[in-house]
């Protein structure tokens, strides 16, 4: 009876400031960075309302119920699973996207391969055809088709899974009517969907570049919860790149342009993959930029005719 009395008395009195600094002190044990900032995140999930709330109102007692969500998602947090996927939402390039464990959580390097084709795209009278190749959640197909209200575009994925999170993300952002999704390894049902030569004037890609014998050194939030086919791609990393190099241009208009990611300590090979004859003939390097830490991360190449 005293159990329960005392269960009773804790649920009463526990504020949301008191559930946050317990939640803080799980995560720091677990080695959770920024644990308190994720403990805050994970109590205005459960709360419903924004940190700023939150914050407002830190004195207010929460419901049982929402006490032990509270404590059950930390619990996961602290077991390594990411936040984005307890919540359900990462932002990307400003606008809210949903993930789930089918697809990769939008980082902010990729805004970088974004940033890039708006740049290349605006320059364009004519609407512009974009080819997302292994589009994941939809992040940069759809993020391009708010940043170009007159463009369209095709996202492909070899996910059914992810397909399905990319095409509630069209629709949470209002592109649906300008985009297809299509199931396909990389390009292999592409000519089937749309037999037109050479269509697109750009191919974006986030492709899978880590190498097999890096998985196991991934940080456990990207090896034990994130999706290892969206990731890992042959024994060096390269391996869809490779396909990328090869196939890209036949769905290219001439001067058209291919956008793909690297990752790190990828640039110098990348570019000797570039650089070999078969490439030369097909590709002009225009540039390889560096991300917000100085890295090489979004090769930019166009078609030569």
């Amino acid at each position: 009876m005293q159990g329960k009395t005392a269960r009773y008395k804790e649920l009463m009195t526990t504020s949301i400031a008191q559930a946050i600094l317990q939640g803080t002190h799980c995560l720091r044990k677990a080695g959770v960075a920024e644990a308190r900032r994720e403990a805050g995140s994970l109590a205005a999930h459960v709360v419903g309302r924004n940190r700023s709330f939150i914050m407002a109102h830190a004195d207010d007692s929460l419901t049982a119920e929402q006490l032990d969500t509270l404590r059950a998602f930390v619990e996961r947090r602290a077991q390594g699973e990411p936040l984005q996927y307890l919540t359900g939402h990462q932002e990307f390039f400003g606008l809210d996207f949903e993930v789930t464990r089918d697809v990769l959580i939008p980082r902010p390097d990729t805004e970088l391969l974004v940033e890039t084709a708006v740049k290349l795209l605006s320059n364009s009278e004519a609407a512009s055809f974009i080819c997302d190749v292994g589009t994941g959640s939809g992040c940069v197909a759809v993020t391009l088709l708010h940043e170009l209200p007159h463009a369209r575009a095709v996202a492909s994925d070899i996910s059914p899974a992810a397909l399905v999170v990319a095409k509630r993300n069209a629709a949470r952002h209002s592109v649906t009517d300008r985009i297809d999704f299509l199931l396909s390894d990389c390009f292999a049902r592409l000519a089937e969907h749309n037999p037109s030569p050479s269509p697109f004037d750009i191919i974006v890609s986030n492709p899978p570049y880590v190498a097999e014998h890096e998985f196991a050194d991934l940080q456990r939030e990207v090896r034990d919860f994130e999706p290892r086919s969206a990731l890992v791609a042959g024994d060096d990393g390269l391996s869809i790149i490779r396909r990328l190099l090869f196939d890209a241009g036949s769905y290219l208009k001439t001067g058209g342009h291919l956008l793909f990611e690297i990752g790190f300590q990828q640039g110098e090979r990348v570019r000797q993959l570039i650089e070999q004859p078969v490439n030369q003939r097909r590709w002009k390097l225009l540039d390889i930029h560096k991300d917000l830490q100085g890295i090489p991360r979004t090769v930019v190449l166009q078609k030569l005719a």
